[in-house]
């Protein structure tokens, strides 16, 4: 893939100047017949210390949204209310599908990403809405009525955004995304940080102008298929809970971090350094406290596993605890050395992510613990009769420069027919070859499906005849992929990527057999997901 050229801010911000902003929490009461109306909003948030305040979208006035806690295995009903202008924060490309200019500029709907829902509450990227009661054109997909989670799922970190089609990129990155977190008696009773001491990291990079607005770049001579579409988007900025680099005061205790990568594009690689107070980066030590990982996008590992680094693509959560104690007056920096794209690079680095200031007293004694074991790990086998889906993750490439035109999954576009059509309650292997040079993350909707294996094959035999040639052994997933339950996985270039998942309902689901249930698997790149880069499926009862 050809890089595009750098796109930069133009503007240097001084970092860790400001406090880590908490999102607010709304807590379901547990009443019979309760919607929580969250309503999408345009206002104005302070992003950093020296810029003016930037126009941002979000849910209930914030950027993130409010982190909505909900209990496992009780359902809870949502109102997704438009309270948005009629004119786009951002550059739309209307030569992109589902973004035509004869529909409305400002559209969404909302996807609560990693939950198990019936199709009509999993936010269909057709089935959006306006703020003046316009629907999409697909009527019987549209859900005039709150969305409904059953929760049927143990406890995990998922997050909520906008899926609209064609736009994700552009509404997500206007602010559109929070957290969701399912509780349940297994956590309770593991004794780990809570309260102010579980803290959730969304980690999203942003360019700005001198004003504050944000600025999402648009192609300058693109190709005449897409003229403003963007391949990726890297911005030279991190912000974490929707602040540009900024700073957590913490006790010398044990916390509980629940980080969520919430980019369009950019992958993080995360270290932790030994820093002055300023930030700066005082050794190359391992002298640091580590991540002690205890969860991933589905839930809780079998038990913790430590790691020096984190590697965490787009749409990813890892759930993680760090230990404090012993580091009073020290501070650490959170770094990303990941190449943009990723693997591949080109692209400009933020490096600097946020900074831990151990400089609080201790409130009271640490009572938390990290346990020896979390959850029980039930591997999904697949036997001779499971059917095994060989899915294409390929781009179609301008010829002059290498430009990438468009991204395809199974070499078909969202409108062409489904050719993924498991049965409710089957197990199946979903193994995807990815011939281009990028690393995609992949994410289906509906299961939390488990990671097999990764096998190099050769691509140009595959490319001129079709003929899948494995040139190497089955790869093991890494430590935190499998015993895992997972709902993306990194899709690497060269490599057939082996998945297993069992296509269950929500619990008491209300179906007649022969009924066809609509869901998407996309890749979570959202420039890629809005040209063409997703397809629907259809599970059949």
């Amino acid at each position: 893939m050809a890089s595009p050229a750098q796109v930069r801010s133009g503007i240097k911000l001084t970092r860790y100047v400001d406090p880590l902003p908490i999102p607010p929490v709304i807590r379901p009461t547990g009443n019979p017949g309760e919607v929580i109306n969250i309503e999408m909003q345009q206002f104005q948030q302070k992003v950093h210390r020296d810029l003016p305040p930037t126009t941002v979208w979000g849910y209930n006035g914030t950027w993130p949204g409010p982190t909505i806690e909900a209990q496992s295995g009780e359902p809870l009903s949502i109102n997704w209310i438009s309270k948005l202008p009629t004119t786009h924060l951002l550059p739309i490309d209307h030569s992109i599908h589902g973004a035509e200019a004869s529909l409305p500029a400002v559209r969404n709907v909302a996807h609560l990403h990693g939950a198990c829902a019936m199709p009509d509450d999993d936010g269909y990227p057709e089935a959006w809405f306006t703020a003046q009661g316009e629907h999409g054109p697909h009527g019987p997909k549209f859900n005039p009525l709150p969305s409904s989670y059953p929760n049927c799922q143990p406890s995990t970190s998922l997050w909520y955004h906008d899926h609209c089609l064609g736009i994700t990129r552009l509404n997500v990155y206007a602010g559109l995304s929070g957290f969701y977190l399912i509780r349940d008696e297994a956590e309770k009773s593991f004794n780990l940080p809570q309260g102010e001491y579980e803290i959730p990291l969304m980690l999203q990079d942003r360019l700005f102008h001198h004003d504050g607005s944000l600025y999402y770049p648009k192609v300058v001579n693109g190709p005449k298929e897409h003229p403003i579409w963007i391949q990726e988007f890297y911005g030279d900025m991190n912000c974490v809970n929707g602040k540009v680099t900024p700073f957590l005061e913490v006790e010398p205790r044990k916390y509980r971090f629940r980080i969520l990568n919430a980019c369009n594009s950019r992958f993080y690689h995360l270290r932790l350094f030994n820093s002055d107070a300023t930030g700066k980066a005082i050794d190359n030590s391992f002298d640091v406290p580590a991540f002690q990982q205890i969860g991933t996008d589905g839930g809780f590992l079998p038990a913790p596993l430590e790691l020096r680094y984190l590697l965490i693509a787009p749409a990813e959560r890892f759930d993680i605890v760090i230990d404090f104690t012993g580091s009073e007056g020290k501070s650490f920096s959170l770094n990303n050395d990941a190449p943009a794209p990723y693997n591949m690079g080109g692209q400009y680095v933020p490096e600097d992510v946020m900074l831990f200031k151990i400089t609080k007293s201790l409130s009271g004694k640490d009572t938390s613990t990290l346990p020896e074991t979390l959850v029980p790990f039930e591997p999904l086998n697949p036997t001779y009769t499971t059917r095994d889906r060989q899915l294409l993750v390929s781009e179609k490439e301008r010829p002059s420069d290498g430009y990438v035109i468009t991204g395809l999954l199974g070499n078909a576009r969202w409108h062409e027919p489904i050719t993924e059509d498991p049965k409710a309650g089957s197990t199946e292997i979903w193994s995807f070859i990815n011939t281009t040079a990028d690393v995609h993350p992949l994410h289906v909707h509906l299961v939390q499906f488990q990671v097999l294996n990764r096998q190099t094959f050769d691509v140009q035999t595959y490319q001129q005849t079709g003929k899948l040639v494995l040139t190497g052994r089955p790869m093991a997933p890494e430590s935190n992929e499998r015993p895992a339950h997972k709902d993306t996985i990194k899709s690497y270039p060269g490599m057939v990527t082996r998945i297993i998942a069992r296509f269950d309902l929500p619990h008491g689901a209300k179906v007649s057999p022969g009924d066809e249930l609509l869901y998407v698997w996309h890749c979570h790149i959202l420039e890629h997901e809005d040209n063409e880069m997703m397809r629907p499926y259809k599970v059949i009862v």
